[in-house]
Parts: C-alpha cells; sequence; structure tokens
C-alpha cells in the first residue's frame, strides 16, 4: 500500500515536471567545464523553498542524475571534463571523437550511465531498509559516537591533508553553536545581533563557500583553457559524426557486460562511502576495468571499455550516495548534505526515523530516482548532442554574473532579509581564502549541520545517564568510538605517508 501511495504521489504532473526541469538542468549544467554538479543544485536549492518536500527532493535529485550524465558532453566533444567525475571519459572517450567516433562515444556513455544509474538505484532499494532497521536501535549514545565517527570520514575530504579536513568539520561544528540555545535559552556567540538568535542559516554558509570561489575559478579556468576550448570549437564535426549507431553500441555493451556491472558495483558502494564520491568512482572504476583489459584493448587511445567503466560507475554513485543520507542522516558529501537541507526546510527528520514515520516519502525518491535516469536518457538521446556542444563553449564570463545574482535573490528569499546576502558574501570570501590555502570545503557545511545532531544528543545521553562510561559500555557505541580512533590515525597516518612521498618526489627532482 505504502508503494502504492507512492506510486500515485510520484506519478503527478508536479512531481514529473521538476524531475525533468532538474534532470534537464543537471545536464546543461554538467556539459559546461567548470560549472560543477554541486552548483548546479546550489543554484536549484532556492527553488525549492516554496515546493512540497517531494517535488523539491525530486528536482534536486534529477539535478544529481542528469549532472553525472551530462559532463560526459565536453569530455567526448571538447576533451575538457564537464565535471571532475568525469574526468576518466577523457582518456578514451575524446580519442574516438578525433578519430571520427563521437556518436559511438557518445551512446556507450549515455546508455552505460542509465544502466549504472538503475543498478545504484537497485544497490540503495535493497540496502536502505537493513540499514535503517539497524539504525533504529540508536539511543542517543549510539547517534553521537556514530556523529563523531562521521567527522572522522568527512575528513578525508581534505585530500592529502586530513588535519585541514579536520579542522575544517570542527570549524563547521563551531558555527553551529552559535544562536539561543534549545535546552536553557541561552543566547551564544550572537555579538548583539538580532539575525544572529535563531543560529547560522544553512544557504547563505552553502552558496557562499562553494558558489563564490567555483565562480572565480571558472573564470581564471577559461583563460587558461581558452585555447584549448577555442580549438576543440573548431572541430568539424558533422551530424553523421554524432549519430549514434545504436546497434554497435549495444553490441559493445553486451561485450562489455562484465566491465559494466563491475564498475556500476564500484560506484554504487564508493558512494555508500561518507567522504567520497563521483571522482573516486571514476578512478577506481576506469583502474580496475583497465586491470582487467583484454589483449587487444588499449586504454586511452580510444578504447570503448574505458568510456564504459567511467560512465556507468559516476551514475552509480548517485543512487549509493542517498544509503548514508536517508538511512542514518549522515551526509556523505556536499551534494547530499543539500539534500538534508531541504528536508529540514520542510521540518522533516532524516534518519532511521523517516522511514518509519513517511515511508511513502521515501519510497517516492525511490521512483524519482528511477524516472530521472529515464528522462537522462530521453533528453539526451532526444535533444541532439549539436546543441550539447553549444552549450558547452558558452563561456563562463556570460555565466558568471547570472549566476551570482541568482545565489544572492536565493539568499534573500530565505528569510526575507539582506543579512543573508551579506552572509553570503562575507562566507564567499572566507571560502575563496580556505580554497587558496589547499582548505576543503565540504567539511565545514558537513559539520555545521551534523553540529546540532551531535550536541542535541550528547545533552540527552548525559541527561539519561550522567556516566560517561555509559558511551562505553553500550555496544553500538562502543564500537563506533572504536571505529572513530582507527578512522582517525588511519587517516593521520595516509596523510603524513603521501606527505613524506611528496617530500621524496620533490628531492628526488631537486637532485635530477
Amino acid at each position: 500500500m505504502e508503494l502504492l501511495g507512492a506510486l500515485s504521489s510520484v506519478f503527478t504532473l508536479s512531481v514529473l515536471g521538476c524531475t525533468f526541469l532538474g534532470t534537464l538542468v543537471g545536464i546543461i549544467a554538467a556539459a559546461i567545464p567548470g560549472f560543477t554538479i554541486l552548483m548546479a543544485v546550489i543554484l536549484v536549492f532556492p527553488f525549492t523553498f516554496a515546493l512540497p518536500p517531494l517535488e523539491g527532493l525530486s528536482a534536486l535529485i534529477g539535478v544529481y542524475v542528469g549532472g553525472f550524465s551530462g559532463g560526459q558532453v565536453a569530455g567526448i566533444l571538447l576533451g575538457i571534463p564537464g565535471t571532475p567525475s568525469s574526468i576518466c571519459t577523457v582518456f578514451d572517450g575524446y580519442p574516438m571523437a578525433r578519430n571520427g567516433r563521437a556518436g559511438e562515444a557518445l551512446g556507450l556513455g549515455i546508455f552505460s550511465s542509465f544502466i549504472g544509474g538503475l543498478i545504484g538505484v537497485l544497490a540503495l532499494i535493497f540496502l536502505i531498509k537493513p540499514m535503517a532497521d539497524f539504525g533504529l536501535k540508536f539511543g542517543p549514545w549510539e547517534i553521537f559516537s556514530l556523529v563523531l565517527f562521521s567527522l572522522t570520514l568527512i575528513a578525508s575530504l581534505g585530500g592529502q591533508s586530513f588535519f585541514k579536513g579536520l579542522l575544517g568539520g570542527f570549524f563547521g561544528l563551531s558555527l553551529s553553536v552559535i544562536g539561543t540555545d534549545n535546552t536553557g535559552g541561552v543566547l551564544r556567540f550572537t555579538f548583539g545581533l538580532p539575525q544572529l538568535e535563531g543560529g547560522i542559516s544553512l544557504l547563505p554558509v552553502l552558496i557562499g563557500l562553494f558558489a563564490i570561489p567555483h565562480l572565480i575559478g571558472a573564470v581564471t579556468a577559461s583563460q587558461t583553457s581558452g585555447g584549448m576550448r577555442e580549438a576543440a570549437g573548431k572541430v568539424s564535426l558533422t551530424s553523421e559524426e554524432l549519430k549514434i549507431p545504436y546497434r554497435k553500441v549495444f553490441s559493445l555493451l553486451r561485450a562489455n557486460w562484465r566491465n559494466l556491472l563491475r564498475s556500476s558495483l564500484l560506484g554504487g558502494f564508493v558512494g555508500a562511502l561518507p567522504g567520497e564520491g563521483g571522482t573516486v568512482a571514476n578512478f577506481l572504476s576506469y583502474d580496475q576495468a583497465k586491470r582487467a583489459a583484454r589483449p587487444g584493448e588499449h586504454f586511452g587511445s580510444g578504447e570503448p571499455a574505458g568510456v564504459i567503466a567511467s560512465e556507468s560507475s559516476n551514475n552509480a554513485v548517485a543512487g549509493g550516495s542517498l544509503i548514508p543520507t536517508l538511512a542514518l542522516g549522515i551526509p556523505g558529501s556536499a551534494v547530499m548534505a543539500v539534500m538534508l537541507g531541504v528536508l529540514m526546510t520542510h521540518s522533516i527528520t532524516p534518519g532511521p526515523g523517516l522511514f518509519r514515520d513517511q515511508p511513502e516519502l521515501v519510497h517516492g525518491l525511490f521512483a524519482a530516482l528511477v524516472i530521472a535516469h529515464f528522462f537522462m536518457l530521453a533528453i539526451q538521446l532526444g535533444a541532439g548532442n549539436r546543441i550539447f556542444l553549444k552549450i558547452a563553449c558558452v563561456p563562463p564570463y556570460l555565466l558568471v554574473p547570472v549566476v551570482l545574482v541568482m545565489c544572492a535573490i536565493g539568499c534573500y528569499a530565505l528569510n526575507n532579509q539582506l543579512f543573508d546576502v551579506w552572509l553570503f558574501l562575507a562566507f564567499g570570501i572566507v571560502g575563496y581564502m580556505l580554497d587558496k590555502a589547499d582548505f576543503p570545503l565540504a567539511p565545514i557545511v558537513i559539520g555545521l549541520i551534523l553540529g546540532g545532531l551531535c550536541e542535541e544528543n550528547l545533552r540527552q545521553a548525559l541527561s539519561a545517564d550522567p556516566h560517561v562510561l555509559t558511551f562505553f559500555t553500550r555496544p553500538i557505541s562502543a564500537a563506533f568510538l572504536v571505529l572513530t580512533v582507527l578512522s582517525a590515525l588511519f587517516c593521520a597516518r595516509q596523510s603524513l605517508k603521501g606527505r613524506k612521498g611528496l617530500k621524496a618526489m620533490m628531492s628526488r627532482t631537486e637532485d635530477d
């Protein structure tokens, strides 16, 4: 009955329309080099405030799905990855296009994205319920320990610097304590500003930290890659070259079914890990496909198996990444943090209780995820890749002012106050400075979201039992605390190992 109710709510003109528009926006945004999926999600986020929860989330899911697939357009046709998750697509897709096989490469990428995305949805459907049932056993002790463990995982978003990622997470936690204390009603760190009494809103922080550095980076990248883009634009691709040879594409997919299945499962698995994402899945699946290459397959020179591995894995991430986000309320990436932001905007608490309290919404999101993949397939096959090629060549200096104004309008619409716009600009400056200093930005946003959850459950746990040892005597809580220590030690070890390797490489370079 719940499934039938979810399907009836999804197959409405409003939900289908939001999913379609979101998917279209995601494909267009990802086709423009430098304009990432995160930027597209942030741009659509403010428009979801006035929508019901299912419609708003369906629009963002559409952006997410379309974005993972749309990045291949610029990668194959221009040789410039539209998104970081489509980097490996360039290795073989662009040589195929240069050899007159652009339509073949695009067809392989589109259908691999579609099949990989559906496999990721199946992983979501089969794994999310057991994880949510396990989460229902959690008390405040277990949830606090889980959040603590998650903070060490998101610290890995710092790349080579675990400590920078950890500092970013704790900076986000410190932002979450600003405002009125929920328990005692005490004002904390408001500095006499009444606008901060309700705490720092997620939207200005999110858009400011990511939008302004991304927009500045897009303009800078356009100056450095202008010659490449201009040269790519001069490549004459005829309608015949862009035409997809369906029979040959399906034959290649059948011949590479093991590669397709392996890469899709890897993408779904990596997507379910907090702190990972499409880029990691992209490189991992491409590497595994290369290791399993048959005689005669030469990756990096126009091998269809490379395009299949890359595109099937990154779309499978979409389903996998929703598993910890919906089941445990732990966002594994900045995009998933936006998803949680939409739920919180509509007073919906993510986590295990979501399946018990609003099962129709959860099943509706599953259906929207499947529908978004069909929309993605229809848009890319029906719109004509020559259109997307023109979109990919749009100069960033035309897009940046429009996007900046829309971001400011979205921040103002949140509470109808100019203070949020100033907050957006302030965090934009902070984000740009941190980005230049190689500090990761995603842990800050995720720390801000998890901060309230961390504090609330710590207080509930200590109110129920003031003995701190209870965190260690409860088995699940103790297990998460042990994992926290192990995760921190492992990440710190990897960070130090990476630094030593970098120093050794630099010393060898100086000796040479």
